[in-house]
């Protein structure tokens, strides 16, 4: 174990020194809180009646979907809150809003919503009002009247989507309310990467390099104790078009002797589709909760499941969860790059509004104390098919890219290994991208890494001004954990030291792959922090980020070697793995307590 430059207990209980002079000057010479760098507005996704039983839309979509999208109110007092919420020494800290608050302090109003609602309706539109959004549904030629455009096919990642062919021209009532619209169904896709068609039948601990299970990663990032933290008390919520099977949950949670956790479904928009085991959703949604679970089993799971990860199925999940305020962590291992919403992806068209929608919607959870968690992308810096689709380019995803979401990168682990022992010790960590094999279909700059880059949508938030970014633009990841490398595709033999997890899925064992793994782990961390600390954390980059500052190297391992194709991993903040990967102990400030050991033990079992 590394040495801490610390005196005995002098690790505050909760972060007190973030009330020190030195952090408030630095967060108010930012001021702006990460705002969109055009400052663009908002766009499609569903609504939802806030307080209602069901938070889903009732509308049978008959016609063409958009949603009218009215700003916040008081932002720049909003961006200022959610930083003092999440400073301990604050007056604020810790005092989070409820949905019913933050509508009535800082949503808009009740009764320009309604008056919105009201317009469309005249025109046309059937409609369903959110905290922050009018849906409307209308026949085309009703849609085309009323915004002045035509509805036809754009360019999207893996296929076409709907979209108009200029900027809309809003009604007059619209525009005096500062309402925005747009119309978009691009399509977000898993992290999740699953090594073999062929499933295996574990035996013990493999290597040094894994398969892992949970409690493989909880022994070698040092969490505490399963004696003394196990994240009871809080909630996740894990955001997926996909059930899982209790039998799985039951078969991964058996062989490491814990009863698996009980999964409380909420069905967003009608649900998922039937569950199918061969389906890429399927794997992400069994290796979110299991990951999420094995990490933090104490704490309580949801699984919001949607019908697709289109924006608007996207939205009113992450709505239901932020309006049902029942989550303290919000994780979800999917991502769309922030390009495909810019003018040369939308026939010269600007939908980065929907990113804007996504970013209030954010916001009014940190608000609220929720942590959004997002993993980064597995395409290392070259996140972006350019628009003709014949190249990648350089991009960062959503919603890892927000400011107000903690984006996770990725590394492959190494632990120490001893035959017929099941010591999972850290030994190592890189960050080496793979690169995809062009024989087998892949473009000729196609690669397997963590994502990371600096964003072209959102300035640069204050808690990164607490390092070094090298960037006036958000950059991403924050942090990283365990993701593994070398999938299926990849230029064979793939380097040495690279890793992968164990999932169950549809009655077997898969060893899967990517960013999505450290999500759903990270999540669970979380837990635990939130555990011990007594408290939500809200926009747990503030506590990220000062930990960092303070700590650095005793609380992350942040010497990791490797690349993602653009950007080096090394000392310090990176492009690649953000602030490092976390010493999980004395990340959750429990300096003192015993770390989880080996596996199967009464301290990790």
């Amino acid at each position: 174990m590394l040495g801490l430059p610390v005196p005995h207990r002098a690790v505050p209980r909760r972060l007190a020194l973030l009330a020190g002079a030195w952090l408030l000057p630095v967060l108010a010479a930012c001021g702006g809180g990460g705002r969109a760098l055009p400052s663009p507005p908002p766009p499609p996704t569903g609504g939802s009646l806030p307080g209602a039983a069901g938070l889903v839309r009732t509308t049978a979509v008959r016609g063409v979907e958009v949603a009218v999208h009215l700003p916040l109110r008081n932002v720049a007092e909003l961006e200022a809150l959610v930083e003092r919420q999440s400073r301990d020494g604050s007056p604020d800290y810790g005092r989070f809003l409820s949905p019913a608050q933050f509508r009535a302090r800082y949503g808009p109003s009740a009764a320009d919503l309604a008056a919105a609602a009201r317009t469309l309706e005249t025109l046309g539109f059937r409609t369903e009002v959110s905290s922050q959004t009018v849906l409307a549904e209308a026949p085309q030629p009703v849609v085309e009247r009323a915004f002045n455009v035509h509805v036809r096919s754009v360019l999207a990642r893996g296929g076409a989507t709907l979209g108009f062919d200029r900027a809309a021209t809003l009604p007059s009532a619209l525009t005096r309310l500062g309402a925005t619209v747009a119309l978009s169904a691009h399509a977000r896709h898993v992290h999740a990467k699953r090594l073999s068609a062929q499933p295996f039948a574990p035996d013990n601990r493999y290597g040094p390099v894994g398969p892992y299970w949970f409690t493989d990663l909880k022994q070698a990032y040092e969490y505490p104790s399963y004696r003394f933290a196990r994240g009871d008390g809080r909630t996740i919520a894990i955001v997926i078009d996909s059930n899982v099977l209790d039998s799985d949950l039951a078969l991964y949670f058996g062989h490491e002797h814990l009863a698996p956790p009980a999964v409380e479904r909420r069905p967003v928009d009608g649900g998922p589709a039937p569950y199918d085991p061969s389906s890429a959703s399927a794997g992400e949604a069994s290796l979110d909760v299991e990951q999420a679970a094995g990490s933090a089993p104490g704490a309580h799971v949801m699984l919001y499941g949607l019908p697709d990860l289109s924006d608007p199925s996207v939205y009113d999940g992450y709505l239901a969860a932020v309006e049902d305020n029942r989550a303290d962590i919000v994780s979800s291992s999917f991502g769309i790059c922030e390009l495909y919403y810019t003018p040369a992806y939308n026939g010269g068209v600007d939908a980065t509004s929907i990113l804007q929608q996504f970013h209030d919607l954010f916001l009014q959870a940190n608000a609220q104390g929720i942590t959004f968690v997002a993993s980064s992308g597995d395409n290392g810096a070259y996140d972006c098919l350019d628009p003709s689709g014949s190249t990648y380019v350089k991009g960062v995803e959503n919603p890892a890219d927000d400011p107000n979401v903690t984006g996770l990168g990725g590394t492959n682990l190494v632990t120490a290994f001893v035959p017929g022992s099941r010591t999972s010790a850290y030994v190592r960590e890189n960050a080496h991208y793979d690169r995809y094999d062009p024989a087998q279909g892949a473009l000729p700059n196609e690669i397997f890494g963590s994502g990371g880059g600096e964003s072209i949508v959102f300035r640069k938030p204050p808690f990164q001004l607490l390092v070094r970014t090298g960037s006036g633009s958000r950059t991403v990841p924050d942090l990283a954990m365990h993701s593994g490398g070398c999938p299926l595709g990849a230029v064979m033999p793939c380097p040495i030291d690279r890793s992968g997890a164990v999932v169950a899925v549809g009655g077997n064992f898969y060893e899967y792959v990517g960013t999505s793994l450290a999500a759903p782990e990270f999540a669970g961390l979380l837990a635990i922090t939130e555990g011990r600390l007594g408290s939500r954390l809200g926009n747990a980059n503030y506590y990220v980020y000062a930990l960092a500052r303070l700590f650095g190297s005793s609380v992350y391992h942040d010497n990791i070697p490797g690349s993602n194709g653009a950007y080096v991993s090394g000392p310090g903040y990176n492009l690649v793995v953000g602030n490092g990967t976390p010493r999980g102990k004395y990340f959750a400030l429990e300096w003192f307590v015993p770390s989880a050991g080996v596996p199967w033990s009464p301290s990790n079992p």
